[in-house]
């Protein structure tokens, strides 16, 4: 299962600080002609069940470049649960996080709780959610490296994305200063607090970095800008890092995408980061959307391409 963890060889990726050169080369060829818009992430496709290889190489060039996709599939409504979870497994996504809210399936269904448990946490809520990547606070072991949107239903209004590859945030940050990098790779940079159910230990406290390069070289992002449950390490450089990185995401820039899923739409990702506008739910639409998470990464979608 993937892991959280540094490079075998940290000269062997653009994402180490230790080859300045691989650096500039790989950033080149990210940037050059980086889709400008959230129509050049569209993907027409017929049923995400059983992709075409045109339908499955559009979805894999787009994901390759900008880490993310969106389907427009002709499934409208169809509330089958194998949407998403065929669809994972054509990109060879298949070690799914089984959280302790998700379906029976391993999903989770994102919609408005109106009693229970879900009530208390802001995904079943019509909320707002902040800027974050998936699973920020699990273990260092079942980090999340893939995330499938699909939407089911969408909400009477509201309910929009943003969405921010994180490796264009890293080329950001670092661009700005290479020392914010090293601060947010910190190994204990970032800590989530246990989760506590009626005064007992329900999940551990887990303490890391909010960037990480993995054994094969590619980036690893676990970041929420919520203040609340969360505690950052107080020196000047990451509350600097950390300031930088919130501005970049309340900017106006090219790079952020926003757009709400329809009926039939997603997002296919690797756990890029993204925040949700508060939405209502009326007559028009009740919003259901299916959320996969992914402890694989999309396959044939790393640095590998570049080197």
């Amino acid at each position: 299962m993937p892991h959280t963890a540094v490079a075998e060889n940290p000269l062997a990726t653009p994402f180490s600080l230790a080859n300045e050169a691989l650096y500039q080369s790989w950033r080149s060829r990210k940037l050059a002609d980086y889709p400008a818009s959230l129509e050049a992430l569209l993907v027409p496709v017929r049923d995400p069940r059983q992709l075409t290889r045109a339908e499955f190489e559009a979805i894999s060039q787009r994901v390759r470049k900008a880490n993310m996709a969106i389907y427009i599939s002709e499934t409208g409504s169809d509330p089958d649960p194998e949407i998403p979870l065929s669809l994972g497994r054509q990109f060879g996504a298949r070690h799914l996080n089984h959280n302790w809210l998700s379906d029976d399936t391993g999903l989770t269904s994102l919609k408005v709780a109106a009693d229970g448990i879900r009530q208390q946490y802001i995904p079943y809520s019509n909320r707002p959610i902040k800027w974050h990547t998936d699973g920020y606070y699990n273990r260092p072991d079942e980090q999340i490296h893939s995330l499938i949107l699909h939407c089911v239903q969408s909400a009477g209004s509201g309910g929009e994305n943003a969405l921010l590859d994180h490796e264009i945030a890293y080329i950001l940050l670092r661009d700005q200063d290479p020392a914010f990098i090293t601060a947010l790779m910190g190994p204990e940079v970032m800590t989530i607090p246990p989760r506590l159910n009626q005064g007992e230990v329900a999940r551990q406290e887990e303490i890391g970095p909010v960037l990480s390069i993995m054994p094969c070289g590619n980036l690893h992002m676990r970041y929420t800008i919520r203040t609340r449950h969360v505690i950052w390490s107080d020196d000047p450089l990451t509350r600097r890092a950390l300031d930088a990185l919130s501005e970049i995401l309340a900017s106006d820039s090219p790079y952020i995408f926003r757009g709400r899923l329809e009926p039939g739409m997603g997002l296919i990702s690797n756990n890029i980061l993204h925040d949700r506008t508060a939405f209502r739910d009326d007559e028009q639409g009740v919003r259901h959307l299916y959320r996969a998470r992914y402890y694989d990464r999309l396959r044939d979608t790393g640095i590998d391409q570049y080197r």
